[in-house]
């Protein structure tokens, strides 16, 4: 485990906290974005944590990462723990942003999170070509005897969950349309300033930036890895605010 370095100013008084997460595979030292962006929430806020991996989703809450282990308690899901943390530090997650632009940043959230990040998953674990990167990235460490139906099991899950958010009852080429439009929004969004909201990076940048270094930094690429490529200003500003938090998806 590792502990979060200062940024600028002396570290907020808060109880110990441990922050686990889903940990690399695919030439990424956190391969979760929602993880990712808890993660450099707590740099940006001065909070000193650890950091703690359990590869197994099914063994954490709700069979989600990440999740917060402080006081005792484990606090399950990355918007959760974002609340926590607004409500620890007296606001400060949100300070300085109006209502129309907190209005603004979910509706980007919620596009990447709820929308692309999907895109994203299906690039890897659908994909015939790509999938037996996620076979090695994700199974290795189960028995050889038993990691192809293991496996099998998962992405049969993976593709059923994909079914039913909506997006995996479209053929492929018009999934890489919506990516598209995603992209295409997310580079309008960013274009012309170094963050969204002014001149530090804040929890919707985090939540960008987060999946979309999956996106660009994931190996090897995927197709959607080379569809966002076309998009520079959009992969410029997800380098700023890595480089800002001293935090980043890849290794």
């Amino acid at each position: 485990m590792s502990n979060a370095q200062s940024l600028t100013s002396p570290p907020i008084s808060v109880p110990a906290m441990t922050l686990v997460t889903l940990g690399g595979a695919f030439n990424m030292r956190n391969v979760s974005p929602f993880c990712l962006k808890i993660e450099m929430l707590l740099q940006s806020l001065n909070i000193s944590f650890d950091l703690a991996e359990q590869p197994d989703p099914r063994k954490a809450p709700k069979g989600k990462l990440p999740y917060l282990e402080v006081d005792g308690k484990t606090l399950p899901d990355s918007e959760l723990i974002t609340e926590y943390l607004n409500d620890l530090t007296g606001g400060a997650v949100y300070a300085g942003l109006t209502n129309q632009q907190q209005a603004y940043g979910v509706a980007l959230a919620r596009l990447t999170e709820d929308h692309l990040y999907w895109i994203m998953v299906a690039s890897r674990w659908l994909d015939d070509n790509w999938w037996p990167n996620v076979v090695d990235g994700f199974f290795h460490i189960a028995p050889a005897l038993i990691r192809p139906l293991a496996a099998g099991a998962a992405r049969r899950q993976v593709r059923q969950t994909y079914e039913l958010q909506g997006l995996g009852r479209h053929s492929i080429s018009e999934q890489r349309g919506f990516a598209e439009r995603d992209l295409q929004a997310l580079e309008y969004a960013v274009e012309g300033q170094d963050f969204l909201f002014g001149d530090t990076p804040n929890i919707f940048d985090f939540t960008v930036a987060g999946v979309m270094s999956g996106i660009y930094d994931n190996q090897p690429p995927t197709w959607l890895t080379q569809m966002a490529q076309n998009y520079s200003k959009l992969q410029a500003y997800t380098e700023r605010v890595q480089e800002h938090t001293g935090i980043y998806g890849r290794k």
